[in-house]
């Protein structure tokens, strides 16, 4: 189902934003000039013999071992799906694109407690080029996601602190 029709039939309101098609949610967040820990990202994830829906902050990262014991499959049963999966489950999107509610697709949702810091996120449509800014309660609502915590900084975070450590080392030596 294309998630615009989604939210207008649940009188949910979000507002549009068209830009640039983005490969990423990085590139997703400098387009539409907002913070990448209020965009979204959606992943989808082979859990043990299904599959199940992930979204977290466009700057952070799966934690495996923490997705594991939230699902209760082994983290040797647990790996990102292929693009041919995606493809398959979502039919009506763009390819490489994963929307962010599951249950259009009969998906279990998890959503990391990190971006329900934030009153308002940015999240994908069906197409790259396509963002929706909607409340974060409205999507909990709509989406039904477990909220949890698991995910870790993205390798990008990580670099960028590191950087700003040495040059505050730097400048204080």
């Amino acid at each position: 189902m294309y998630i615009i029709d989604f939210l207008r039939s649940r009188g949910v309101w979000y507002e549009a934003l068209l830009h640039r098609p983005a490969s990423s949610s990085t590139k997703r967040a400098g387009s539409v000039h907002a913070p990448g820990r209020k965009v979204a990202k959606a992943v989808l994830v082979k859990a043990g013999d299904s599959f199940l829906l992930a979204v977290l902050p466009s700057t952070c990262q799966i934690d495996l071992a923490r997705l594991s014991e939230l699902v209760g499959e082994p983290v040797s049963r647990i790996r990102l799906a292929t693009p041919e999966e995606v493809f398959e489950l979502f039919p009506d999107c763009e390819p490489g694109v994963v929307p962010p509610f599951g249950c259009l697709y009969g998906l279990k949702t998890v959503v990391d407690s990190g971006l329900a810091d934030s009153p308002e996120i940015i999240l994908g449509a069906n197409t790259r080029h396509e963002g929706l800014r909607m409340h974060f309660c409205d999507f909990q609502t709509l989406g039904e996601p477990v909220r949890a915590s698991f995910t870790q900084p993205g390798a990008s975070s990580v670099g960028r602190r590191k950087a700003s450590r040495r040059e505050r080392k730097r400048r204080a030596g």
